[in-house]
């Protein structure tokens, strides 16, 4: 699990908790699923709009996957002082461990706008490491 605040002023927690789909994923074509499911929830005074995300995803051999696109999952959530908004999406790497990071760009209430930097967290296959 990840906990981030993107700063004194517009704190941004952000949690994360990922998922291997052995279900959806095929080793043998070097095709490992995972979910993520995060939780962003707004402990600062003002209102926030989540208005775009940025990830960066990297398997265990290097290879690097970015990811633009307005909002999540088709939404583009405002969040007033102590809401908090979940969802869960999917990436699928190459290799058995990888990693992502990345950044939301939101904008309070009054216009103003600021990035919540998202910590890097690991996906990888259960008990692959210790």
């Amino acid at each position: 699990m990840t906990e981030l605040h993107s700063d004194v002023e517009r704190p941004i927690a952000i949690h994360v908790v990922t998922q291997y789909i052995a279900a959806q994923s095929a080793p043998e074509q070097r095709r490992y699923v995972f979910s993520y499911s995060i939780t962003i929830e707004n402990r600062g005074p003002v209102t926030a709009q989540l208005l775009s995300r940025h990830w960066v995803i990297t398997d265990s051999n290097g290879h690097v996957q970015e990811v633009r696109g307005d909002g999540v999952v088709g939404v583009q959530p405002y969040l007033r002082p102590g809401e908090r908004f979940q969802y869960t999406s999917g990436a699928v790497i190459e290799t058995p461990v990888g990693s992502m990071h990345g950044e939301y760009q939101l904008r309070t209430g009054d216009g103003v706008d600021f990035s919540a930097p998202i910590a890097p967290f690991r996906l990888s296959i259960p008990h692959i490491l210790h």
